[in-house]
């Protein structure tokens, strides 16, 4: 049996006055997610182990069936696998977001939805500024790069920018972690001192000065955070059998790096973003593709987690309902046609409440069907219909144990 995982990025919500008191999952229009849930079986994952903060590095992560407590090692250094950055042993590797800052304080964690190629502009300003032999910026994609401090020390206290929109800046600068201050304090004072002197490079920027005289968000800091050293893991062959060969399809650097050190072959689609204009078509193509060669999928889809943080309801509504119908259903047509049988799995990460507008530490609701399941009583896909599901509420590294388990069809 093949597999596929489906995963909308922080698609979980909570209920909305707006919407009647609904979530975006029951109020959507998602006729393929529906169907799944009343031909297959249903349940609620835990996704987040305790004293993890909920980011996507750690839900996806777990969602694979890695036990964050003996793997984890930050944000950095997967989007380093991504980016083709081969960290050394001395490396602390920092995802580095080029944010928007006004009146004090940050606005939005993308600097206004800057794009590859101008924000490539800015890293090569920043290493032009601030780079040295112990100072890197690293380019990725959009928004999101890498920043590689040498001979640097993990042992601090970063807030991801997305987790706080709208909060003063200067409380939020690295501190280190209680019990390492003294080993940890120069790393923390070189990592505020860029941040500081990176509005002065980035204020002079071309593009900065473009966008000031047309009203734009300024893309005007660096924010460092989500540092750590290489991380040691297994790869998903070694873990599960049925895996000889796997794929995954996101346009976001930190599931693309999860990916590499999961053994997972990265398939690269033109048109994907990470937003709501992603080629949603072309990566379903790619799954469909690659299913036909390989055992196993990771299909993750950005846009509903970047409406989320947004504060976007109607983006976010729009976002879900294209995943269901420009993803899940062609998929699902396609593959339960097959000889071979293909289990589908459809899942977020965690939550991205709209009205919160950062993650929360929730179970999220997941489906899985493949030929010859027996259907449990759920007739919708959503957080509340799933609380009923048969398989109850599973935690960390169940639900990859259950999904690659062999079924007796």
């Amino acid at each position: 049996m093949k597999h596929i995982i489906i995963l909308g990025d922080g698609m979980a919500d909570h209920a909305v006055d707006r919407l009647g008191g609904k979530t975006l999952l029951e109020y959507a229009n998602t006729p393929n997610m529906d169907h799944l849930a009343r031909i297959g079986r249903t349940g609620r994952l835990l996704t987040v182990p305790d004293g993890f903060l909920p980011g996507s590095e750690v839900a996806n992560a777990t969602i694979l069936g890695y036990d964050m407590n003996k793997v984890y090692e930050g944000r950095g250094p997967l989007e380093a696998a991504s980016i083709g950055y081969e960290m050394e042993p001395d490396d602390l590797a920092l995802r580095c977001n080029i944010i928007c800052l006004e009146n004090g304080k940050i606005k939005n964690h993308h600097g206004g939805h800057l794009t590859t190629d101008d924000s490539t502009q800015l890293i090569d300003l920043l290493n032009e500024r601030l780079g040295s032999d112990r100072i890197r910026f690293v380019k990725g994609i959009q928004y999101r790069h890498l920043l590689i401090i040498k001979g640097g020390k993990k042992y601090i206290e970063c807030a991801p920018p997305h987790d706080h929109p709208n909060e003063e800046w200067r409380k939020l600068l690295i501190r280190p972690k209680k019990g390492y201050e003294q080993e940890a304090l120069p790393t923390v004072t070189l990592l505020n001192e860029l941040i500081i002197k990176s509005q002065d490079v980035l204020y002079d920027a071309p593009l900065n000065v473009k966008r000031r005289a047309e009203g734009k968000d300024q893309a005007n800091s660096i924010w460092p955070w989500g540092g750590g050293y290489r991380p040691q893991m297994k790869t998903l062959s070694e873990m599960y059998p049925q895996i000889k060969r796997g794929d995954v399809i996101s346009a976001v650097d930190l599931i693309r790096g999860i990916g590499h050190y999961a053994g997972l072959h990265n398939i690269i689609v033109p048109g994907a973003t990470g937003l709501a204009d992603t080629n949603y078509e072309g990566k379903t193509q790619a799954a469909i593709e690659a299913l036909r060669k390989d055992d196993f999928v990771f299909l993750h889809v950005e846009a509903s987690d970047e409406a989320g943080h947004d504060g976007d309801l109607e983006l976010k509504l729009r976002t879900i309902e294209n995943l269901d119908k420009r993803m899940v259903g062609p998929i699902f047509e396609e593959v339960s046609k097959w000889d071979e049988p293909v289990a589908i799995a459809i899942m977020p990460d965690h939550p991205t409440p709209v009205e919160i507008r950062t993650h929360v530490k929730e179970p999220v609701p997941f489906v899985i069907w493949y030929p010859g399941i027996k259907p449990d009583d759920v007739e919708t896909y959503s957080e509340v219909s799933c609380v009923s599901g048969s398989y109850g509420m599973l935690h960390l590294t169940e639900f990859m144990n259950e999904f690659m388990k062999e079924p007796s069809l």
